[in-house]
């Protein structure tokens, strides 16, 4: 799963370093090769305009709030995080299989200020799970969208 993480959010950093998104569209499951290298562009260019560096994910191992999971539709989901300060990365990614490989099919990312780190909890019995959900549609770039047919 680590590959895959790296390599969508490598090739989109290449991408909009280049301003040449051809390479991730290739990456792309066939509904999302739906969207051009130039309707591509379109849809990072405020990541692209504000220099957004996402080489960082090379060397930060990510931190999963969605762990990869087969949705209804059978796509597969992940999302979570790369914890850096002040800023972290989050993402959310959706991959679609083709001929017996997971191809890129939705991604979503955002830079926001790093969370403060809780302390440590107190030895004992474990507290209760609570479901973690992945960003609201709110939280999302438009990118999400525009692999989605």
């Amino acid at each position: 799963m680590l590959i895959l993480i790296r390599t969508a959010l490598i090739a989109l950093d290449q991408a909009n370093k280049t301003g040449n998104y051809s390479v991730l569209r290739e990456l792309g499951a066939p509904a999302f090769q739906v969207n051009s290298a130039v309707k591509l562009a379109e849809i990072f260019a405020k990541q692209r305009n504000d220099h957004l560096d996402l080489s960082g994910v090379v060397a930060i191992e990510p931190q999963l709030t969605v762990l990869p999971q087969i949705e209804a539709n059978g796509l597969m989901h992940m999302a979570g995080f790369f914890p850096s300060v002040p800023q972290q990365l989050s993402f959310d990614l959706l991959y679609a299989p083709v001929n017996g490989q997971w191809h890129l099919f939705g991604i979503s990312v955002k830079i926001g200020s790093a969370a403060p780190a809780a302390p440590d909890p107190p030895a004992g019995p474990p507290p209760p799970a609570a479901k973690l959900q992945g960003p609201s549609a709110s939280q999302q770039v438009p990118s999400t969208t525009a692999a989605r047919p």
